[in-house]
């Protein structure tokens, strides 16, 4: 008997609900089997599309949902009751839920029938994806309650994905990635069975409700064995830890997108084999099969896929579960000593490292030390990359090339400039046309929810239904529970002092004047920080003084700290397509306050924007294609050199 297909998702949302609700349903009508929505970082982060760090931000990464006018028309069309919905969301998921539940009862559709995931996993925030809002307790509260609220409101519907995905993007071994989130699942049914908000008969039902996001590499043997590992651990956890008994509860159930990390901006056509052998990793192996799949597109390297290249991915996935046999058969796997080896092998240390961290606090209390793990992690596949140990084929090896031609300058998708504009305008309208005292009035009941011990849940769904916004929710809990600075990992992560580096070193340490230092900072709301952090490290073992404050900074504050500072060199890192907004206006920034130190810019930079970024100021650009960050540090200390001159 022929099994049945994985769920088939792509991620997916940009510039407006409207148009992002077009995508979904054109995607739908593929083939795609679920939705999986990627908001913008202004949502992502609490704040609506008028406020200041939105700035050249909205629309970008994913669709701008201010308010439930926006949540209605991303779904227009879009039967809730129906519609498996996944929603890339953490800090504000409670209101983004509320914000979906409310669209489904205005179509009359009881949130007991809704199916689908919120994320809503924080810790992984605080490491590697950088959408974070509150503290680590506070957070902790809110997944709680939405856990609490779903069992008996949406007992369909998955309150907490548990993402060890972003955690390998920067840079998590295998052991790491499953000791890591199981550590932070553990803690979170902990923490729910100490809340007193449920039962113990129902504890079972939130067990079974944990659901995972994981990453697939370019290693598939070793990723399905990762797999395999899992499935394993997470069945000795409910059996020893919280006496669960029921094999349907015990199931580990997971979804994956495959591995971003590896694509390349060079001789980008290879990341299509690479995509499909990722894929491999979560599909060949019965025992280990990812319940739901999105594939990245071959281009995101480059900027933002348009929906031809969704098609693609989509089709990939198409042609594995209906042109191939491999749904006819059991796990192809059973009984082989390498792959039972290699799955025991990662399976012995991830328990031993979940232990650990669990003996530490858990994973809330250990953030600081494992986002130290993490870039020291990173550093080291830095390292084999630039050595030639780790091999990417088009990058380290093999880069001669004839010229693709995929290699079109409109090969990605761009934002509409006036997107940003008009979702302001929209909001403000929202604002003028709502009862402000029905949503001052919800407001308070959400503050004083959140400053006792009530769920949160029922008040984010009144605040939705009367018409509150994005930052009106997350601003009423900032206000409670105060906001949170994450730490760099950089203090933390290992040194290392050889090959091009240590010449570097050398250089450092004959310049005139005495060590350079460096200024790094992420302008913006884009917190995919490890590209910043490796520089920022490999800079330090060079010799440079760094100061590194972390991520979500305005040009004012940028200017400001290398006004105070003096730096000889700034280094900006802008992936979220903001660089074209926020790199001029940190420029414009540093020269009213006079500060001449040249400006060195990195980030996922469209090959058509680099020359119209260094015409305003910008000194060098570096883009993912610039593997080697030793000759990144060698450029940057002549740099240095030639304005000591």
């Amino acid at each position: 008997m022929r099994d049945e297909p994985w769920m088939m998702r792509t991620y997916s949302g940009h510039s407006t609900a409207a148009a992002s609700n077009a995508l979904y349903r054109t995607n739908l009508a593929k083939g795609q089997t679920g939705l999986s929505i990627a908001f913008d970082l202004p949502t992502q982060t609490g704040y609506d599309p008028d406020h200041l760090l939105a700035r050249g931000e909205v629309g970008k990464v994913g669709v701008p949902v201010a308010h439930l006018g926006h949540m209605r028309t991303l779904l227009d069309g879009i039967p809730p009751g129906e519609m498996n919905t996944s929603m890339t969301i953490n800090a504000t998921a409670a209101w983004l839920l509320a914000l979906y539940v409310a669209n489904a009862a205005e179509q009359g559709v009881a949130s007991q029938q809704l199916r689908g995931t919120t994320q809503n996993d924080i810790v992984k925030e605080y490491l590697s994806r950088g959408t974070f809002i509150f503290p680590p307790q506070p957070s902790k509260r809110l997944i709680v309650d939405m856990i609490a609220w779903c069992l008996t409101n949406a007992p369909k519907w998955n309150p907490m994905n548990v993402c060890s995905y972003h955690l390998q993007e920067v840079g998590a071994t295998p052991v790491q990635e499953v000791a890591f989130s199981l550590a932070n699942a553990i803690d979170i049914l902990d923490a729910v069975r100490a809340s007193g908000q449920v039962p113990a008969e129902n504890f079972p039902a939130v067990f079974g409700s944990m659901s995972f996001f994981v990453n697939a590499g370019i290693r598939f043997v070793e990723e399905m064995c990762k797999m395999r590992a899992f499935n394993q651990l997470w069945e000795r956890i409910g059996r020893e830890r919280y006496g669960i008994t029921d094999d349907r509860v015990l199931r580990f159930r997971y979804g994956v997108q495959v591995n971003s990390l590896g694509l390349t901006e060079a001789q980008p056509e290879n990341n299509v084999q690479r995509i499909v052998f990722e894929m491999l990793a979560v599909t060949l192996s019965k025992q280990a099969r990812a319940r739901s799949i999105q594939l990245p597109a071959w281009n995101e390297a480059l900027g933002l896929p348009r929906p031809w290249d969704q098609q693609w991915s989509l089709r990939m996935q198409q042609v594995l579960a209906f042109e191939t046999d491999l749904l006819e058969y059991d796990d192809l796997f059973a009984g082989s000593k390498v792959v039972e080896t290699k799955t025991n092998e990662i399976a012995e240390a991830a328990w031993t490292e979940m232990n650990d961290i669990i003996s530490r606090g858990g994973a809330f209390e250990c953030v600081e030390d494992l986002k130290g793990r993490l870039v020291s992690s990173m550093a080291d596949r830095a390292r084999r990359i630039e050595s030639g140990e780790q091999v990417v084929v088009g990058v380290n090896k093999f880069t001669e090339a004839a010229t693709s031609p995929l290699s079109d300058v409109d090969n990605i998708l761009k934002v509409d400039p006036r997107v940003e504009q008009e979702t302001v305008n929209d909001v403000t309208a929202w604002r003028t046309t709502r009862d402000h005292d029905a949503v001052k009035k919800a407001l308070e009941d959400l503050r004083n929810a959140a400053e006792g011990k009530t769920n949160v849940m029922a008040a984010s769904i009144a605040l939705a239904v009367a018409g509150g916004t994005t930052g009106e929710w997350a601003g009423t809990l900032r206000e409670v529970f105060g906001e949170y600075r994450a730490p760099t990992g950089v203090g933390a992560a290992i040194g290392r002092r050889s090959g091009d580096l240590a010449e570097a070193a050398t250089r450092v340490k004959s310049l005139a004047g005495g060590p350079p230092k460096l200024l790094m900072a992420k302008p913006g709301l884009d917190g995919h920080s490890s590209g910043a952090e490796q520089i920022a490290v490999a800079a330090r073992d060079a010799g440079f003084e760094v100061v590194y404050a972390g991520i979500r900074l305005t040009p004012e504050q940028i200017a400001a700290s290398a006004r105070d500072e003096d730096p000889d060199v700034i280094g900006l890192s802008i992936l979220s397509g903001s660089h074209m907004q926020l790199i001029p206006d940190v420029l414009g920034q540093l020269k009213q306050l006079g500060v001449d130190a040249p400006v060195v810019v990195g980030g996922i930079i469209p090959e058509s924007d680099r020359e119209l970024l260094m015409k305003s100021g910008a000194a060098a650009i570096y883009t993912p294609k610039d593997f080697d960050i030793a000759r990144i540090i060698c450029e940057m200390t002549e740099l240095v050199a030639s304005c000591r001159a």
